[in-house]
């Protein structure tokens, strides 16, 4: 059975390609955007990967 690793990362309105492409090459996958709890004009990405 496949098992899965989770990150949740801020992302900065202007580096946001920059950011995703960085976690993207480390072999992470987007999952989700949402607003921050704390601050909804941010917006936090829940990404995932494979567990070695």
């Amino acid at each position: 059975m496949q098992k899965w690793e989770y990150a949740t990362v801020p992302l900065l309105i202007h580096a946001t390609k920059a950011i995703l492409d960085q976690w993207g090459e480390d072999g992470w996958e987007l999952v989700q955007v949402v607003p921050a709890p704390h601050n909804p004009e941010n917006v936090v990405a829940y990404l995932k990967r494979p567990k070695a």
